[in-house]
């Protein structure tokens, strides 16, 4: 009787590690191993949080999961981002198939390979999840391992997504007789009229009222059935359904709107997936639990197996600098507080060759302190700018941080003027905020701090590997019953209760 494919996982990973001792540098290896291995031959999904980033391209965790997929008998599909897929195809891989003496089939593709196929299939999350939301082949159910699963709702809320654009509109007209382009027209400017009265918000975004989409009601009526199928489906699904945002999204400066319909809680499409086959969810840190409870709602994920490895306290630590005498972020006095107190840090590294990054959320006032800074600091001082060196101090949103931070020096010192708690001055949230509170859910607990805690892990993992200093102005730390959580959320951290930068120096 041969050996469950969890005790061939974990001696021949313990074997590679001991003779291979430069990719021992994690401590986790053997348990996700034996939790993916278990996966595969049970067919019962589980969730992990390895609390490392899972968008870099060389993923320390990642010989945990692949040893077991090379290892069944069975085709495994690896959904991980796109920047990964290089060096794990060059390099990652074809170690393991040597060390293991196997050669098991690797496909890379868009679409999924053909029923027989018995090896891995390499893809990224967004063009799996695509696939099953769209055409899905539920005949196909081998264990699938999704590494980077952190904003796995958000990126199927953006795939069932249906947007018009003003390039939709000429489509429109195109499909009908021209005596009915006059009147498409003519409800097209009565739409942007409407939506050029709202009030302007940072987000240029607006949900659209009753009155705007009796606009819409009134245009379909008007047209022949030969509307063009993006249309009919815009429609079909504004029609009395309650658990749709529909909002649009305006550019003042040429005069265009863009309309978008989406579901409020992809939660239901998501486990249908979830359930026609078995899946390895590999996260950084979704949440501070480890049952992950407010995650799994949000994807549709039942009971299941679920594991939060935690970081090293040697090797991942940072200083965490959070000043108890801040005012809070929704009073007139924190603005210019928060001015003084970057200045004084930077004046304290002011000798240093050290990059700074500060994350900003609020948009005026990100232009306010970059000007500011730039009068006294001159050109080290950059907003949202890539091309970037160690002596210069980058002026940052959330989402640039996001998206380039590693493309961009590591900051010795990271700045955050205020938590990344998802703002209700935007149309979108507010809805989703609405959409919670009609369900009796801690729409807080359960929705926006989640979100700002899973930002916030995201943007301070370069800074663990720095081993530099955070540090952080919002006083809703020290004063709100959730603070006790964002600062679970960033340990292990050394805080310190005063400006110390002589850490820099180590």
């Amino acid at each position: 009787m041969s050996k469950p494919i969890e005790i061939t996982a974990h001696t021949t990973l313990r074997d590679l590690l001991r003779h291979q001792t430069e990719i021992a540098d994690w401590n986790h290896h053997l348990t996700m191993a034996r939790l993916v291995a278990r996966t595969i031959r049970l067919d019962k999904s589980a969730l992990i949080q390895t609390g490392v980033a899972t968008h870099r391209l060389e993923g320390k965790y990642r010989i945990g999961y692949l040893l077991p997929a090379l290892l069944c008998d069975r085709a495994v599909t690896i959904a991980l981002p796109t920047i990964c897929h290089p060096h794990l195809i060059t390099i990652e891989l074809p170690l393991l198939q040597q060390w293991l003496n196997t050669n098991k089939p690797i496909y890379c593709g868009t679409a999924s390979p053909p029923p027989e196929f018995t090896g891995l299939w390499i893809t990224d999350p967004r063009t799996w999840l695509n696939l099953q939301l769209h055409h899905p082949t539920p005949d196909r159910n081998h264990p699938t391992i999704v590494d980077g699963a952190d904003d796995i709702a958000s990126l199927a809320q953006q795939l069932l997504t249906i947007t018009l654009t003003p390039e939709d509109w000429d489509f429109l007209r195109v499909s009908q007789d021209p005596d009915r382009w006059q009147s498409i027209g003519e409800i097209e400017i009565q739409l942007m009229q409407q939506l050029w009265q709202r009030p302007q918000n940072p987000y240029n975004c607006y949900l659209l009222d009753s009155t705007d989409r009796s606009l819409i009601g009134s245009l379909i009526d008007r047209l022949s059935p030969a509307i063009p199928e993006k249309w009919r489906a815009f429609y079909t699904r504004s029609i009395g359904l309650t658990d749709r945002l529909i909002w649009a999204t305006i550019d003042r400066t040429h005069g265009k709107f863009t309309l978008a319909i989406a579901p409020i809680d992809p939660s239901g499409e998501l486990a249908t997936i979830w359930k026609n086959q078995p899946s390895v969810l590999i996260t950084s840190a979704v949440d501070v639990g480890k049952e992950a409870i407010g995650y799994r709602q949000e994807i549709g994920l039942g009971e299941i197996t679920a594991v939060k490895f935690l970081l090293d306290r040697q090797t991942d630590i940072f200083q965490l600098y959070i000043p108890r005498w801040m005012p809070m972020p929704n009073t007139p006095k924190f603005q210019p507080i928060l001015v003084d107190e970057i200045k004084h840090l930077l004046y304290l590294i002011r000798g240093r060759s050290k990059f700074v990054t500060i994350l900003i959320g609020d948009t005026p006032l990100k232009a306010q302190l970059a000007s500011l800074l730039a009068a006294e600091w001159g050109s080290r001082v950059q907003v949202e700018q890539t091309d970037l060196n160690e002596s210069n101090i980058l002026i940052s949103g959330w989402e640039f941080w996001q998206q380039h931070q590693d493309d961009l020096p590591t900051p010795k010192l990271l700045i955050i003027a205020t938590l990344p708690i998802p703002s209700l001055e935007d149309p979108l949230v507010a809805a989703k905020v609405s959409f919670y509170k009609q369900q009796k859910q801690d729409w807080f607990r359960l929705y926006l701090l989640p979100t700002g805690l899973k930002i916030l892990h995201r943007a301070i993992d370069p800074i663990r590997s720095s081993q530099g200093v955070v540090a952080i102005f919002d006083n809703r730390i020290n004063q709100r019953s959730y603070g006790k959580q964002v600062l679970a959320a960033l340990a292990p951290a050394a805080r310190i209760n005063y400006a110390d930068l002589t850490w820099l120096d180590r």
